[in-house]
Parts: C-alpha cells; sequence; structure tokens
C-alpha cells in the first residue's frame, strides 16, 4: 500500500512539474499542414470577361508529421503525405524525413526545412519514386509557446516512372499547425 501512495505522489510530482514548465524546448510534436502549388494560366488574357485568373492551383498537398525536437533550434520529423497534381492527374504518397532548423529564434520563428524520401506505390493510380524536398518559412507561437502556425514556401522535386526518368518540379506554399 506504501508503494502505491508513493508511486502516486511521485507521479503528480512530475505532473506538477511538467505543468510549470512555461517553455518546451525539446520533445515529441505532431503537426498537420495543406499546401499548394500555383502555376500560370495559359487561357488567360488581359481584360478578360471569362472569369479566369492569371493564377491558379495546380496542386493540392495533405502532410502529417511526428517529429522531435532536440532544442530551441533543431527538430526532425516522419512525413506522411497525399500530394495530387490537378492538370497532370498525377497522385503521389511521399513517405519522407525531414530536418528543420530555426535561423532566427525569437518570439517568433524564421526557419530552413529539408527533407528526403521515397515515393510509395499504393496502387495503380499512385507514382513510385524519391522526393527532395527545400523550405523557409515563418513560425508563429499562440500565448504558451507551445502550439504554433507555420507559413513558407516549399520546393519539391519528384523523381518516378521507369527508372526515375520522369521529373516533376514545384514550389508550394504551406500552411501548417503545430501542436507540442
Amino acid at each position: 500500500m506504501k508503494t502505491l501512495v508513493l508511486s502516486c505522489m511521485f507521479f503528480c510530482s512530475l505532473i506538477n512539474l511538467s505543468a510549470q514548465e512555461d517553455i518546451k524546448s525539446n520533445g515529441l510534436y505532431y503537426k498537420i499542414s495543406v499546401a499548394a502549388t500555383l502555376t500560370n494560366n495559359e487561357e488567360y488574357t488581359i481584360g478578360n470577361n471569362e472569369g479566369h485568373t492569371f493564377i491558379e492551383v495546380n496542386g493540392l498537398f495533405i502532410n502529417n508529421s511526428l517529429g522531435y525536437q532536440f532544442d530551441s533550434r533543431s527538430s526532425i520529423d516522419l512525413n506522411i503525405e497525399y500530394d495530387h497534381y490537378l492538370r497532370q492527374g498525377f497522385n503521389f504518397l511521399p513517405l519522407h524525413l525531414g530536418f528543420n532548423y530555426n535561423i532566427l529564434d525569437f518570439d517568433d520563428v524564421l526557419f530552413i526545412r529539408g527533407g528526403y524520401g521515397k515515393l510509395i506505390k499504393a496502387g495503380k493510380n499512385f507514382e513510385e519514386g524519391t522526393i527532395y524536398k527545400v523550405g523557409v518559412g515563418y513560425r508563429t507561437f499562440d500565448s504558451n509557446f507551445r502550439n504554433s502556425w507555420l507559413i513558407g514556401l516549399d520546393f519539391n522535386r519528384k523523381r518516378f516512372g521507369h527508372k526515375q526518368e520522369e521529373k516533376l518540379s514545384s514550389v508550394s506554399v504551406f500552411l501548417e499547425f503545430m501542436v507540442f
């Protein structure tokens, strides 16, 4: 009985200590994001009345990440993503490892990131190959410095097809929510 009471007291003290920590600088996090690639509309003409815009969405990406932040500057994450390109009709399921580094680390953060991984063949509608990513972004925190919003640009390069000879490069605008 004493062991149970002591264990409960120890567990409660650990919870109390972690609750008193104001700014969390390391540990596990989860991140969800949406991104879109933009392209110019070839049917656009100046002064058109047809409702065409000069820039249109070419691809939509949904990403889930589970990561670990080592310190206030660097983190690593495992990402599973679904990419769909509207104009080309391609579907990709990238599984990639990403590395993030905060260049400017004040109340808000300016960061760079990179990633490498595989395009998983999840059926006949998905392409198999490799993916490379490089990006830059801005991260802003909530009032308790736990959760944050990230916005930025990613350059994506996908190699797929027979002997990975086909290549698809794109720049995407991303918006992410991070739970720390």
